[in-house]
């Protein structure tokens, strides 16, 4: 199907990118996924965001929006209809130092603000590479390398300011639009176009950096202390888990980050890690955080790397839990399987404070498949360990369903969720079609 778009309104004139546009080729597509829209809209203000949903109410399109960043998900691309990349939006800028209020516009990656905030001791746990966007990731969630110490990214937003579906700017804070403050934490994508965040940040100097490497029983008892001993430990660890299948035993390569600086409290962090099994530590160093979340690793986002991807939280790695969790990971077909410790600071906000309600679980299991495998492995192995999670994160699913958002929003939240994207966005320009 070929979209005639028109000629492009006179605020957006130089900012709409068509396919027989030199640009269209690195701005059509996200990391995962080759997109083929028929625009591709650059704007510069909320005026200009704007002044693209009117274009897009008007030529009868669907819309995407994309905060700059690698779009694991797939969803900041669309075919034939509208994708509005903020990427041009991106300023960062410290509002008031003693409070450590920084002001983060959605066009932003998070190398970008890491860097911007490391000359004044202050950073933002935000996701685990330098090239996610800041507003996928602070409408979502956020569980980033100091998630366990900081809390979600969501947790420290203050205010949002939000372009909704029809032109109107808004202003969300406590006492000003809370309801639209409480939808933009968590679920944000179907409410508004976030365009930029007022977030609290913390004081950060440099950080503990450790990779270690464990073998892991068929049993999965070895993922299970690991559990154990995240859920004793200090604040200030945050860990990954990716395991792999590459020879006859499993193994987990684990990354573990210390929110401190001082040597001796870092070996004392991860201490308890090496009790988990047969453990080498291959490297510790204290690093500046711009090393792990740098502007380095920012790319342009091409579909370079096809992928579907699912996840769940558990409340406790049960032993069929792990038992399933070491099957996937290095079964006939394996799919690629990481963990990220929760708990600590993500479970001292009260559920119903924002609309991520997930406050009690322990551990997210992020399951991928690439080419050759496809969409159809994915779901084979993780309907193996589906029966075992306790909810799912919403931002790192590529194949949204219904069952998924009952999942994501559970109860009283999932209600409210869609109340308020009904109120804010009656005519659903903004929702993203759901499977079964």
């Amino acid at each position: 199907m070929t979209v005639v778009l028109g000629a492009a309104p006179s605020g957006l004139v130089g900012k709409v990118v068509t396919p027989d546009d030199r640009r269209y080729g690195m701005l059509c597509s996200t990391y995962t996924t080759v997109g083929a829209p028929a625009a591709v809209v650059l704007p510069e203000s909320a005026s200009d965001v704007a002044a693209a949903l009117r274009l897009a109410r008007e030529r009868g399109l669907s819309v995407a929006i994309r905060s700059g960043g690698h779009g694991l998900s797939g969803s900041a691309t669309n075919t034939d209809g509208l994708v509005i990349d903020l990427s041009a939006m991106s300023r960062v800028d410290v509002l008031d130092r003693a409070a450590r209020l920084v002001r983060v516009e959605a066009g932003a990656r998070w190398g970008q603000v890491t860097q911007a905030l490391s000359s004044s001791g202050l950073a933002i746990s935000s996701g685990d590479h330098g090239n996610v966007g800041v507003g996928g990731l602070a409408t979502a969630g956020g569980i980033g390398w100091l998630v366990r110490h900081f809390g979600l990214t969501i947790d420290r937003v203050r205010a949002v300011e939000v372009v909704l579906a029809d032109g109107t700017m808004v202003r969300a804070d406590h006492l000003t639009e809370p309801d639209l403050l409480w939808v933009m934490r968590g679920a944000g994508a179907g409410a508004g176009v976030a365009i930029a965040f007022e977030i609290e940040a913390i004081e950060l100097g440099d950080v503990g950096f450790v990779q270690l490497v464990a073998g892991v029983d068929r049993a999965g008892d070895t993922l299970r202390r690991w559990e154990v001993a995240m859920a004793k430990a200090p604040r200030e660890l945050s860990t990954s888990v990716m395991l792999s299948s590459h020879s006859v035993t499993p193994v987990a390569f684990i990354t573990a980050v210390v929110a401190s600086d001082e040597q001796a409290r870092i070996m004392r962090a991860i201490q308890p890690l090496l009790g988990i099994g047969k453990v080498t530590i291959q490297q510790a160093h204290v690093v500046p955080y711009t090393n792990l979340i740098a502007s380095a690793q920012m790319q342009s986002n091409t579909g370079q790397m096809p992928s579907h991807t699912t996840n769940g939280l558990f409340t406790e790695l049960t032993p069929d839990a792990a038992r399933a969790l070491v099957a996937a990971a290095s079964g006939p077909d394996p799919v690629l399987l990481q963990m990220r410790s929760l708990g600590g600071a993500v479970n001292d906000m009260d559920p119903s404070a924002t609309a991520y309600a997930h406050r009690h679980q322990q551990t997210m299991v992020i399951a991928s498949t690439f080419p050759p495998d496809a969409q159809q492995e994915l779901v084979a192995a993780w309907d193996t360990i589906a029966p075992y999670s306790d909810g799912t994160y919403a931002s790192l699913q590529s194949n949204p369903s219904k069952s998924m958002m009952a999942s994501a929003y559970p109860g009283p939240t999932g209600a409210r969720v869609v109340d308020l994207w009904k109120r804010y966005d009656p005519d659903g320009v903004l929702r993203q079609p759901l499977g079964k």
